[in-house]
């Protein structure tokens, strides 16, 4: 017996779908698909085959999720948010590849954001609601406008950072050779390397 839930009026073709996730009405999984554990995939969206959705991975109403895109654990979609996979696309013209487009741990994006193809939303990173997102977002930046343009950094609570910490919940942050770390883990790798 499947340990998952799927709405009657949903269409799932899909067989790998993990533990505790739960695809609401009105959404297509075509067969190829491969969606984790936990995961909440939520009306009217469409998820097609060559995509990999992790664990613990929201999808809000309106979203379609196209061939190339791989979502890993604990992303949050918006609703309406647009994903694109061909930069030259033509009515019945295939292309020979889709565009690859990588959405790394624990991101989140904003209603009625688009993601052109091809990019990495860097994990942890928070793209603004509206935004036009046409290049690679670095990990915990705080993108948005359109085009987006980075207008900070974010904790890993999703709070915008105030030089590098955090009012929120008070982690702090540094960065090291043009990467934001939080300073518990750089202080913590230094001690397992000594």
């Amino acid at each position: 017996m499947a340990n998952y839930k799927i709405h009657p009026l949903a269409d799932v073709q899909a067989k790998t779908i993990g533990e505790g996730t739960t695809i609401w009405q009105f959404s297509v999984v075509l067969k190829q698909a491969k969606i984790g554990t936990n995961c909440n995939i939520n009306a009217l969206t469409l998820i097609e085959n060559d995509v990999i959705i992790g664990d613990n991975v929201t999808v809000k109403s309106g979203v379609q999720i196209w061939d190339g895109l791989r979502i890993e654990n604990n992303v949050f979609i918006g609703p309406n948010v647009t994903f694109t996979n061909d930069f030259i696309p033509r009515s019945k013209q295939r292309p020979a590849a889709f565009l690859k487009t990588t959405i790394q741990h624990h991101a989140s994006i904003g209603a009625n954001a688009t993601i052109i193809g091809g990019i990495t939303i860097g994990q942890y990173a928070l793209i603004g609601a509206g935004s036009v997102v046409t290049k690679d977002v670095a990990p915990y930046a705080l993108v948005y406008g359109n085009p987006a343009k980075q207008q900070g950094w974010v904790c890993e609570c999703g709070t915008k950072l105030n030089e590098y910490n955090c009012p929120s919940c008070n982690k702090n942050y540094a960065m090291i050779d043009h990467v934001l770390t939080e300073q518990n883990r750089t202080e913590q790798n230094r001690t397992e390397q000594l």
